[in-house]
């Protein structure tokens, strides 16, 4: 089967940690992956200090809203990522579940976004190794 791996990145707020984490997978995989993100408490707009922090590296989330958590974004899901929202995200069977235990952007300045963002990226280097297909896209 040619379908595409998705995942779905989920914290409380989607105003930060998972908005990156989408912006990254999307930036770095590109068309690999299918991507989402989504709050079980959305915010009424995303972090502007993680709109900062990710203009920094080149990537532009500002037009990006956060989004409520839905049971048909899980189920359509591969991989669902969780970060710091507990219990909030619905369990279904054959679905890949991650708890990426980061420090909450919330309430902080750019620079103490700086490295829960790269510490992101390295989290989704490796998740891209693990969930794409060997040889799609790579570097070789």
């Amino acid at each position: 089967m040619s379908e595409k791996p998705s995942v779905l990145f989920v914290c409380v707020h989607n105003a930060g940690r998972s908005q990156m984490a989408a912006a990254w997978l999307a930036h770095l995989a590109g068309d690999r992956i299918e991507v989402r993100s989504a709050g079980s408490a959305p915010a009424d707009a995303v972090n502007p200090a993680v709109v900062e922090a990710m203009r920094e590296v080149g990537i532009d989330i500002a037009a990006e809203t956060p989004k409520v958590l839905t049971v048909d974004a899980v189920q359509a899901s591969d991989v669902c990522v969780t970060m710091g929202c507990g219990d909030a995200c619905p369990v279904f069977p054959g679905k890949r579940y991650l708890d990426w235990k980061l420090e909450d952007p919330a309430g902080q300045g750019v620079a103490a976004v700086r490295p829960i963002r790269d510490e992101i990226k390295a989290r989704i280097e490796t998740l891209i190794a693990e969930i794409t297909p060997e040889g799609q896209g790579g570097a070789e």
